[in-house]
């Protein structure tokens, strides 16, 4: 079994291996952020964080009191040389206008369709829907990262039973489990991690997954 730090790092270090030079990448609140400690030297990237940033970078594991520099989250960040600072206005023309490549969102629950459920659980107290829902139809690929469970209930499940904050929009889901694409067919799983056998990857998982012919083992990242 992993633990939750491990399962948090194994998620964000192997979305951080999605993207391609240049990319334009909004991390959502939570693990999301986690990925940009975890992108490869050889690739450059540029993070755009709703709240009004554009290059922002790794976190910042020495922040003033309080931080100069945050994420949306509220989580100290530093930024890249070059970096932009703007309006929520300048922020989400970027996203709605379609300038963003690639959005990583944490999720509630994910269906096979590509439904997405990741804003509120009804009789909870919820600040607010956040950007999510712009950010889902305005960026080019929508790859969630979340949990592959909660509590042992799936997350990825055959139909979505919380308010949906998108229809049709998810394109890749990557859990401490696996790697599943979303098809016009349903769920394909591509890469299982090797310390869950397949037959437990499927038993976690409230959907039907069809097996890509070339499964993958992605070995666990070295410092996990």
């Amino acid at each position: 079994m992993l633990s939750k730090e491990q399962c948090r790092e194994y998620i964000a270090r192997r979305v951080a291996k999605e993207f391609s030079e240049g990319d334009v990448i909004t991390l959502g609140i939570g693990l999301p952020t986690e990925v940009a400690n975890y992108i490869p030297d050889n690739v450059h990237v540029v993070f755009q964080s709703e709240n009004g940033v554009l290059g922002v970078g790794p976190r910042d594991t020495n922040p003033s009191t309080p931080p100069k520099i945050t994420n949306a989250g509220g989580v100290a960040v530093t930024v890249r040389p070059g970096a932009a600072f703007f309006d929520s206005m300048t922020s989400f023309t970027m996203i709605r206008g379609g300038h963003v490549n690639a959005t990583v969102l944490g999720a509630l629950q994910v269906d096979e369709e590509g439904n997405l459920a990741n804003w509120m659980i009804p009789g909870a107290f919820v600040p607010g829907m956040g950007g999510a829902m712009d950010l889902v139809v305005g960026a080019k690929r929508v790859i969630i990262a979340m949990e592959h469970t909660n509590k042992g209930q799936p997350r990825i499940v055959k139909k979505c039973t919380l308010p949906l904050t998108a229809a049709h929009e998810v394109d890749l889901i990557v859990t401490e489990r696996g790697v599943i694409e979303v098809t016009p067919k349903g769920l394909l799983l591509k890469e299982i991690n090797p310390v869950f056998s397949l037959e437990e990857v499927i038993a976690s998982t409230g959907a039907e997954l069809m097996i890509d012919d070339n499964l993958k083992r992605q070995a666990l990242p070295k410092a996990v």
